[in-house]
């Protein structure tokens, strides 16, 4: 006797479509389960110059996805620290880092904890992490976190990427697994009577129906928010920054291995080195500071020519929606929440 397959539809694409797409795909790899990914060919996607934590390593290890194969494809450079620029004036330190900790960390991270202990206890001692964690010294020597086959330590970290060139990647490489892709515009969302999601319909008249949907829509939450009504709580009291201007500009002769996060007037601007180019931008608060004025900052922060500058606006949805998984659909990224990234740690 047969048994009806499986069948998961994903809506949206993106990093966090894709990512979603490779993950099942790989685990279900042989399992009666289709997975289609039903995607806008006419909706852009959030991307811009991204970094990450070491979690993405240990995906595209999870996924068997060697370095080689997609880093070079996406621009993508090493990430070992997050250098913070001009945040405590008062306390006359320029710039602190933080290092991602790695194995080798054993035998340095204690007499960090033991120096930041005494200094709560009012002791002049060095709390710098970046003077303790070897990732620190890496980033300050612009040293490659890549270890030969015997070193005996593992080393953490992460990559700064273009996330549209990696959802690409993702994308190509989910399709080589069985996954189904649709280029569709989504404009209604079928119910059951109880309440579950049956279907998706697209402009372009095809009826895409599954078991178990995947909401990957970004910070419109087609199918979690706006189809099963599930609340967002916002973080705005808490969190004020809720927009960002983003500029590229031309790689830089000498890449770092680290992201740089610098204080201005009303929030803080990262650079993310790429190959190919720099990602900018400056994330604030609309509360303190117009559009217009953040852009003239962040053009005069990096000493580019605003009329000339490749300046994009976007805002950001600051907060969580209260369930995550309602009914027979699961929200994954910006559908389901978003913080400020202030370690730039998408």
């Amino acid at each position: 006797m047969s048994t009806k397959p499986l069948h998961v539809v994903i809506a949206g694409g993106g990093t966090a479509g894709w990512m979603t797409a490779n993950l099942l795909a790989k685990r279900w790899l042989n399992q009666p389960v289709t997975i289609t990914l039903v995607e806008s060919p006419d909706i852009g996607i959030i991307g811009v110059g991204e970094g990450s934590t070491p979690t993405l390593k240990r995906f595209f290890s999870d996924m068997g996805i060697a370095e080689q194969d997609w880093m070079s494809e996406c621009n993508a450079t090493y990430k070992v620290s997050i250098r913070f620029e001009g945040w405590s004036p008062g306390a006359n330190i320029p710039a602190y880092s933080h290092p991602f900790i790695s194995q080798l960390d054993t035998f340095s991270e204690r007499s960090f904890y033991v120096n930041c202990f005494h200094r709560r206890m009012g002791q002049d001692v060095t709390t710098r992490p970046d003077e303790f964690l070897f990732n620190g010294w890496l980033a300050k020597h612009q040293r490659s976190p890549v270890t030969p086959p015997n070193f005996p330590f593992r080393i953490e970290y992460g990559y700064h990427f273009d996330s549209g060139l990696v959802g690409e990647f993702l994308k190509r490489h989910a399709q080589g697994l069985g996954v189904i892709h649709k280029a569709l515009n989504i404009t209604d969302v079928e119910c059951h009577p109880n309440g579950d999601i049956a279907a998706l319909h697209s402009k372009e008249g095809e009826r895409v129906e599954g078991d178990f949907f995947i909401d990957c829509t970004g910070f419109q939450s087609l199918l979690l928010q706006k189809t099963l009504g599930v609340n967002f709580k916002s973080f705005k009291d808490n969190l004020f920054n809720d927009s960002a201007v983003v500029c590229p500009t031309p790689a830089q002769s000498e890449l770092p291995v680290e992201t740089r996060a610098t204080a201005l007037s009303a929030g803080w601007a990262w650079q993310i080195p790429l190959t190919n180019r720099t990602g900018n931008g400056y994330v604030y608060s609309s509360d303190f500071i117009s559009d217009e004025q953040a852009a003239s900052e962040l053009c005069r922060h990096l000493g580019v020519d605003e009329d000339s500058a490749a300046l994009r606006k976007l805002t950001m949805k600051v907060g969580q929606v209260e369930r995550h998984w309602a009914n027979n659909c699961l929200a994954v990224g910006l559908s389901q929440g978003f913080i400020e990234p202030l370690e730039a740690t998408a």
